[in-house]
C-alpha cells in the first residue's frame, strides 16, 4: 500500500424525494422530460393502442431507452427493472454532484465511506453491492470512458478505474435510468452488475439557476455550488441546451487525538478540498423531416488537494527531516484534471424501412499528481536539502467509440405485436498510460505522502475492441412479451467474447404481471487492471505493484488476467393491488468466474526475480531478500451474489391539507466468495481482509422510505435511512498482531438510521427557497478500537459502505427559474 492518506468525501444525504420503482413513477420534470427521450429516440410519442395490455398504472406512461431498443418500451412495462430517478430529484437532495445524490435516492447504490489517495477523489459507486467497474455508465445511450486514476490502496474498489459522475454536471441532467440486470449482451463489457444512462436535458426554451450552500454539523466542509442552465431554440428544426457550473468544498477532519501531541491536529482523515468547474452542452439539428444531426459534450477541471497522514516532530526526528521540519508537517497530495467528452452523429427514419443511428464518441480523463510541504528523507540525509514540492507523474487514459444502431418492426401474422429487430456494430480503441515524476520524487524513499512514479512504473497501453449485436424483442400473445440480445465481442489483447440474454413478462391480468431474466456478462480486465505498476524503495526495503501481465508477474506464476465471466438470472413481481398503490419485487444472483483482484503476493527471493525481469535492481534498496515484497491483479476468486429489491408508492390526497407521495425501497445484498486461487508458492491470494472488501463491507440491506407533504407554496420532504450491518477485519496496528496479514481485527458496524428533512417554499411564481438537512441528527458509524487506527487517524471503518463519516449537512437552496 502506498503511504499517504486515507480517508474520501461522502455526503449521505436524502431530501424532497426518493426514487421508486420506475415502472409507476410519474416524471415531476415537466413536459421537457418526454420531449427529451423522444429526441434520444427520433420517434414519435407513443399512443397507447388496444393491443398493449400491461399491468396499469393511472399515471402518465414514462417511455425509457435503457435496456431495450424498442422505441414504444415505457417504464410501465419493462420486462427488466429499472429505476428512473428524476434530475429534479437529484438537484433537490442538497447535493452537488451526481453519486452523492444517487447514493440517497437509490438503495441499490453505496459507496465507500471514505477512499485513499486518488481514490477519494473520484466518484465510484456500487451497484449491487459489486464494484465500480462492474457498472457500465451512458450518457445519452452512448458509452461514458473512465477516469485515469486508478484506485491503489486496499479497499472494495482497489484496482478499479470506474467513470467518474463528479465530471458530469449536475444541472444538464433531465433524468437518469438505471437498469439493475445484467446487460454486457445489449451494451457490452461492464454491464455485468447494470446500467446507469445519463439523459440529458435538451429543452430549447428557460433558463433555470441554482445556488445551493451548506456546511456539516462539525463546523467545517463549507460547500458551494451554483449552476445555470439555459435552452435556446435553433432556427425552427432544432435546439440547443447549455449548462455551466461551479462547485466548491472544504475539506473536513475526522481524526482523534495523536498521542504524539496530545492535539487534533492530524487531516488526513476527511474529505479532500476540491474545486470543480464543468461545462456542457447538447444539441439537435433536423436536416431533413428525417435525419437528425446531433451532439453533445462535457469539459471538466477539477483540483483537489487530500492531506496525507500527519508527520509529528518525534516521527520527523526519526526520519531525519527535523532539520527540516523542526516542529512536524503533514504532506498534501494535489491532483489537477481535465475530462473532456464529446460525441457527434446522425440519426434517422425509415431509410427503406429501417430506423438507424450512426454516431463517434470520444473521451479522456487526465491527471497530474505532486505534492507540497513534503520532503525526500533520503535525498536530505544524503545532501543536507531536499524539495518541498515534487512532481509525481501523471495518468491518461482515452476512449474513442463508434457506433452503428439499425432497427425497424416486421409484421409477423403470428406474433400479437411487430417484431422488434435491432443490429449493429461498435469499434472502440482504448488508450492508457503512467507518466514518470521527477528523480527526487522516487528516489529511494521518495517524496513523502505519495512517491513518485518511476521511469519503471511508465507505461504507453492501448486496444482495440470490435463487436457486433442483434436484438429481437415483441408480444407473443396479449399478456406476454419476449426480448433477446446476443453480442459478440472481439479483443485484441484477450480474444473474444459471446454473451446473450432472454427476457420475458407475463402480465396476468391489470393487478400482477411477473418478469424474469436469463444472461450471460462479461468484463474484459481494464488496461489499468493490466499495466499499472508502482514501485516504492528505500534502504530498508522494497515493495510495490507489478503489471499483471508484465514478465515480471509471469515470472512469479502469473498467466495474466483473463476477462471475468457471469450469468445472472433475476424474477419479479409487479403488483398494483390499489389504484394509486405500485408494489415491485425483483430478485436476483449474479455469479462471477474469474474476479479480479489484487492478490497475487510474493516475498523474497521470487520478489528479487520478478523485479529482475522488470528492470528493477533491488540489491540496493534492501539489505536482504526478505524484506523485498510485492504483488499484482489475478483472477482470484469467484463469487456469486444475491439479492431482492422491493419498491413501493403511494399517493394521498387529503384535500385542503395537501397531498402526499409516499414512497419505500429496500435492497437485501449478499455476496459469497469462493474457489479462491492460489499463488505459485500454494498459499491462497486473498486473506480474510481481502474477502471481506468483497462480501461484507456492504451493507447487507439498506432501506429509504418517507414522503414529501405539498400544499399552496410549501413543501416538506422528511425520509430515513436505514443501512444495515457490515463487517470488516480490519489490520493491528499494534500488540502481538501488528501489521499481521493472516490475523485481524473483527469489526461489526452496527445498523445505523440517517433523517433527512427539507422545508421549501415558493417566494414568487419563478423563486424558490429550500432549507434541509441531510442527517439532521449528526448520527456516525459505529467507532473502531485505536489498536486499528495510526496514532487515531481513523475513527470509524472507512472501508465500510455505510453512512458517511462526516456527520450532519445542512444546507440552504435556491432555485430561480426564467
Amino acid at each position: 500500500m502506498r503511504s499517504g492518506y486515507i480517508m474520501a468525501p461522502l455526503l449521505v444525504s436524502l431530501s424532497f424525494s426518493t426514487a421508486v420503482a420506475a415502472e409507476s413513477e410519474p416524471r415531476q420534470d415537466g413536459p421537457e422530460t418526454q420531449k427529451s427521450i423522444e429526441k434520444q429516440n427520433f420517434i414519435k410519442k407513443p399512443v397507447s393502442t388496444s393491443r398493449t395490455n400491461t399491468v396499469q398504472s393511472e399515471e402518465p406512461e414514462q417511455v425509457i431507452v435503457t435496456g431495450t431498443r424498442d422505441p414504444s418500451q415505457t417504464a410501465a412495462r419493462s420486462v427488466s427493472p429499472i429505476t428512473i430517478i428524476g434530475g429534479n430529484q437529484l438537484r433537490a437532495t442538497g447535493m452537488t454532484d451526481i453519486r452523492e445524490a444517487l447514493v440517497q435516492l437509490s438503495p441499490s447504490i453505496s459507496r465507500e465511506v471514505n477512499g485513499s489517495d486518488q481514490g477519494s477523489v473520484i466518484d465510484a459507486l456500487s451497484l449491487r453491492g459489486l464494484n465500480a467497474d462492474q457498472t457500465l455508465v451512458l450518457v445519452n445511450g452512448k458509452r461514458r470512458h473512465t477516469t485515469a486514476a486508478i484506485a491503489v490502496d486496499a479497499s472494495s474498489q482497489q484496482g478499479t478505474t470506474p467513470v467518474d459522475l463528479d465530471m458530469l454536471p449536475i444541472s444538464a441532467i433531465d433524468h437518469i435510468e438505471i437498469l439493475q440486470d445484467g446487460a454486457a449482451a445489449q451494451y457490452g463489457s461492464d454491464a455485468i452488475a447494470g446500467v446507469i444512462n445519463v439523459i440529458l436535458k435538451s429543452n430549447n426554451h428557460g433558463i433555470h439557476m441554482q445556488a445551493t450552500n451548506g456546511g456539516y454539523a462539525a463546523g467545517d466542509g463549507f460547500t458551494t455550488g451554483e449552476n445555470l442552465n439555459a435552452g435556446f431554440q435553433l432556427g425552427q428544426r432544432g435546439y440547443l441546451n447549455i449548462s455551466a457550473e461551479f462547485k466548491h468544498q472544504d475539506r473536513t477532519q475526522r481524526t482523534g487525538i495523536d498521542p504524539r501531541t496530545g492535539k487534533n491536529n492530524d487531516l488526513a482523515t476527511g474529505q479532500p478540498q476540491v474545486t470543480r468547474e464543468s461545462i456542457e452542452a447538447n444539441f439537435g439539428y433536423h436536416l431533413t423531416d428525417s435525419i437528425e444531426l446531433y451532439g453533445f459534450g462535457t469539459f471538466t477541471h477539477r483540483d483537489a488537494e487530500r492531506w496525507a497522514f500527519l508527520r509529528a516532530p518525534s516521527t520527523t526526528a526519526a526520519d531525519g527531516l527535523s532539520g527540516m521540519y523542526p516542529n512536524g508537517f503533514e504532506p498534501v497530495e494535489t491532483m489537477p484534471e481535465n475530462d473532456y467528452g464529446f460525441t457527434l452523429g446522425f440519426r434517422g427514419k425509415k431509410l427503406y424501412g429501417f430506423d438507424w443511428d450512426l454516431s463517434s464518441t470520444i473521451g479522456g480523463d487526465h491527471d497530474t499528481l505532486a505534492d507540497y510541504n513534503s520532503a525526500n528523507a533520503d535525498a536530505y540525509k544524503e545532501t543536507g536539502s531536499s524539495p518541498s514540492r515534487f512532481y509525481l507523474g501523471n495518468y491518461s487514459n482515452q476512449q474513442w467509440t463508434n457506433n452503428l444502431d439499425i432497427r425497424r418492426g416486421v409484421d409477423i401474422p403470428f406474433l400479437y405485436s411487430p417484431l422488434n429487430i435491432a443490429f449493429g456494430g461498435e469499434y472502440r480503441r482504448d488508450t492508457y498510460s503512467i507518466g514518470a515524476g521527477e528523480p527526487l520524487s522516487y528516489y529511494l524513499s521518495g517524496a513523502q505522502g505519495y512517491q513518485g512514479e518511476t521511469p519503471e512504473d511508465a507505461v504507453d497501453a492501448s486496444r482495440h475492441v470490435a463487436s457486433a449485436y442483434v436484438d429481437f424483442s415483441t408480444q407473443i400473445v396479449k399478456r406476454w412479451r419476449v426480448d433477446l440480445a446476443g453480442r459478440f465481442e472481439h479483443y485484441n489483447d484477450v480474444g473474444n467474447a459471446r454473451t446473450g440474454k432472454i427476457s420475458t413478462r407475463y402480465d396476468i391480468n391489470r393487478y400482477i404481471g411477473f418478469r424474469g431474466t436469463a444472461s450471460t456478462g462479461f468484463r474484459a480486465p481494464t488496461l489499468a487492471e493490466q499495466n499499472f505498476a508502482a514501485f516504492i524503495s528505500s534502504p530498508n526495503y522494497a515493495t510495490g505493484q507489478i503489471a499483471a501481465n508484465s514478465a515480471a508477474a509471469r515470472a512469479l506464476g502469473s498467466p495474466g488476467l483473463r476477462p471475468e465471466k457471469s450469468t445472472n438470472f433475476s424474477i419479479g413481481m409487479i403488483l398494483n393491488p390499489l389504484p394509486r398503490l405500485h408494489i415491485n419485487v425483483d430478485g436476483y444472483t449474479i455469479s462471477i468466474k474469474h474476479r479480479i483482484v489484487d492478490g497475487g503476493y510474493a516475498s523474497g527471493a521470487r520478489a528479487v526475480e520478478a523485479y529482475s525481469a522488470a528492470g528493477v535492481d533491488t540489491s540496493g534498496f534492501a539489505g536482504d531478500e526478505s524484506a523485498v515484497s510485492t504483488n499484482y491483479f489475478t483472477n482470484g476468486a469467484n463469487t456469486r451474489t444475491t439479492g431482492l429489491d422491493i419498491t413501493a408508492r403511494y399517493f394521498s390526497d387529503f384535500g385542503q391539507y395537501g397531498k402526499v407521495d409516499w414512497d419505500a425501497a429496500v435492497n437485501f445484498n449478499h455476496t459469497n466468495v469462493k474457489d479462491i486461487a492460489r499463488t505459485g508458492e500454494g498459499t491462497p491470494v486473498l486473506n480474510a481482509q481481502q474477502i471481506s472488501l468483497m462480501s461484507t463491507e456492504n451493507p447487507a440491506n439498506k432501506l429509504i422510505f418517507g414522503g414529501i407533504w405539498r400544499r399552496g407554496k410549501w413543501n416538506v420532504a422528511v425520509h430515513e435511512i436505514r443501512y444495515g450491518h457490515t463487517t470488516s477485519n480490519l489490520t493491528f496496528v499494534s500488540g502481538s498482531n501488528a501489521f499481521s496479514t493472516t490475523d485481524f481485527y473483527h469489526q461489526i458496524n452496527r445498523p445505523r438510521f440517517v433523517t433527512n428533512l427539507e422545508v421549501g417554499y415558493q417566494v414568487l411564481p419563478q423563486l424558490h427557497l429550500a432549507l434541509g438537512g441531510n442527517n439532521v441528527g449528526n448520527a456516525h458509524p459505529s467507532r473502531v478500537p485505536s489498536f486499528t487506527a495510526d496514532y487515531n487517524n481513523n475513527l470509524y471503518d472507512t472501508l465500510s459502505q455505510q453512512l458517511s463519516e462526516e456527520g450532519g449537512f445542512y444546507y440552504l437552496r435556491a432555485d430561480l427559474t426564467l
